[in-house]
């Protein structure tokens, strides 16, 4: 994955897509694990809930059936990307950890006040958001807190996120962690921070019933 994607996928979080149904045959090694960071599980439930909640997020904002089949269309990956969020999440706090930065609630609220005076107001940044990165409100919070994480760890460093700096701290981080993801979702690319596909034969995956598909 590019460098630049990376970066914004860390820092908005853009995340939208419609999420393939994935079977596997032969032995799992990861029973209802989605995958194991630092020892703890990212439970295939708690997965599916994430999903879900963009899903009900994109409902409630698009009532139009066809705008909302098309919404869908957009975006291709949903499951996979919300597991590549979710992972990348407890990487850069582990980072953050270790660089001895942390986040106060005031200064998320500052920047969610910043960001609401530029889209018009709290619901217009709530649709953006979503929209364009596949945040439900609920999660808006927990998003600014990563990228005002992200951005101070930058500066501990003495650098940017788009520096190869910053992504070796990440890097450092998710060999500590350890990062294991079930094959059924691919692989974790410690270097690059990022869930990368598996070349495993004996997965496979095939499309919903009348999911809309895309390129």
């Amino acid at each position: 994955m590019h460098r630049r994607r990376r970066t914004a996928l860390l820092l908005t979080a853009a995340i939208a897509a419609a999420a393939p149904l994935l079977t596997a045959c032969g032995n799992d090694a990861h029973p209802g694990a989605a995958a194991v960071v630092g020892g703890e599980r990212i439970t295939v439930s708690q997965l599916e809930n994430r999903v879900d909640e963009v899903r009900a997020a994109q409902r409630a904002a698009v009532p139009d059936d066809a705008q909302y089949q098309q919404a869908i269309a957009r975006t291709g990956s949903l499951t996979r990307d919300t597991l590549h969020s979710m992972v990348l999440d407890r990487v850069l706090e582990r980072a953050a950890r270790d660089a001895g930065v942390t986040v106060t609630d005031r200064e998320v609220q500052r920047m969610r006040a910043g960001l609401e005076q530029q889209a018009g107001g709290a619901k217009a940044l709530e649709t953006a958001w979503l929209q364009q990165y596949g945040i439900p409100p609920r999660r808006l919070d927990a998003n600014f807190r990563l990228q005002i994480q992200a951005q101070k760890l930058a500066q501990r460093l003495g650098t940017d996120t788009s520096r190869p700096e910053f992504w070796q701290a990440l890097s450092k981080a998710g060999e500590k962690l350890d990062v294991d993801l079930n094959p059924r979702y691919g692989d974790w690319d410690v270097e690059k921070s990022s869930r990368v596909d598996a070349k495993t034969p004996w997965v496979r995956e095939v499309t919903a019933a009348g999911m809309p598909q895309t390129l």
